[in-house]
């Protein structure tokens, strides 16, 4: 009698313990579900990977802010990851392949390579993970939209500066930026377009690459400008054009160090603070500045309403601007030449 009301007991505890476990499973699921969803009950939050040419760059810094404030207005989780230099193709194939294995929903990419990056978006796509495009263009239709700078007409834009600068003669040198960026070099030929129409401007040199970082323009451009240097320790040109952020400060470090700043029309795309203040002090005459926040923004918002089933322009213009020294107090511009990207970085590392 005893053990059978012994086995009768441990018979309803067992019952009793695994009713308890379903239930508090089932809190459990529900509860994750809840936290998953969107406001409103639209749905799980979605990851949105967002891979720059680089992590080190002021403007980079700018596209990420950007890249979050979508992010938190669309309510998608933002992972930002990109290689460290901007010449390293293969580390951004590398990240790339390893979101597509993570399977986010979506892919925001600013590519190295115009064409290096064309299969790793090519088989992102085949694996269901669409792809926008920012800032720089794919050899490739596969992708769902490109947002970025109209490049050709922002080199265009300072090939007529410089020209004006000139009073339309003189010589000139542009130092490019690297082969296979397909931003920088539609800069390079607009400018050459523009500067080509003016017959007394001779250009001396277009074909010497700068670089993926500083200190590489910075040696480029010391080496670019020593044979143009005259024996009364002038230089033997007249203006000169950069079309990236880390062509123009090597170029101005080069310029300061040879004490030739100031004495050359000096024509650049991109801004940082040490950009700006030379653009304050007559160092650079002007500067074509994008709107990085913007091309971050539009960048997510453009997968957002994509995943959302909505219809998307297939190429987007997110703006440039010729800023000098006369306009460069101005509001709006002000904003472009130091963005607030930190209220948008506040928390990360």
């Amino acid at each position: 009698m005893i053990r059978a009301t012994t086995r009768a007991t441990t018979r309803a505890t067992t019952r009793a313990t695994t009713l308890t476990s379903c239930c508090l499973l089932t809190v459990l699921v529900l509860t994750f579900a809840s936290c998953e969803r969107k406001p409103g009950g639209s749905g799980a939050t979605k990851t949105i990977a967002v891979i720059p040419k680089g992590t080190t760059h002021e403007f980079w810094k700018s596209i990420h802010a950007g890249a979050n404030k979508a992010g938190k207005e669309f309510n998608l989780e933002i992972v930002w990851k990109g290689p460290l230099k901007e010449d390293d193709r293969e580390d951004q194939i590398k990240v790339v392949e390893d979101f597509v294995t993570r399977g986010v929903s979506g892919i925001v990419l600013a590519p190295l390579d115009d064409t290096a990056l064309r299969k790793p978006v090519e088989d992102a796509v085949k694996a269901g993970i669409p792809v926008v495009i920012i800032d720089s263009d794919l050899k490739s239709d596969a992708y769902v939209a490109f947002a970025a700078t109209d490049n050709f007409k922002g080199g265009e834009s300072a090939g007529e500066e410089l020209a004006r600068l000139l009073d339309k003669k003189g010589k000139v040198i542009m130092l490019r930026y690297a082969p296979g960026s397909a931003s920088t070099t539609n800069r390079e030929e607009g400018f050459l377009k523009a500067i080509k129409k003016y017959p007394g401007i001779e250009i001396v040199s277009d074909n010497q690459f700068a670089g993926a970082t500083t200190e590489a323009a910075y040696q480029a451009s010391e080496n670019l400008l020593a044979p143009l240097k005259k024996p009364d320790g002038s230089l033997s040109i007249d203006g000169i054009f950069t079309p990236n952020e880390s062509s123009c400060f090597g170029m101005l470090r080069a310029l300061q160090d040879g004490k030739f700043a100031g004495k050359v029309k000096f024509v650049g795309f991109d801004s940082s603070s040490k950009l700006v203040e030379a653009l304050g002090n007559g160092q650079i005459d002007a500067l074509v500045v994008q709107d990085p926040m913007n091309m971050g923004y539009k960048g997510v918002e453009l997968m957002a309403k994509h995943l959302r089933g909505e219809p998307v322009d297939k190429r987007v213009d997110t703006g440039s601007t010729l800023v000098t020294k006369a306009n460069m107090n101005d509001p709006k511009i002000k904003e472009l030449l130091n963005p607030p990207f930190e209220q948008y970085l506040s928390g990360e590392k």
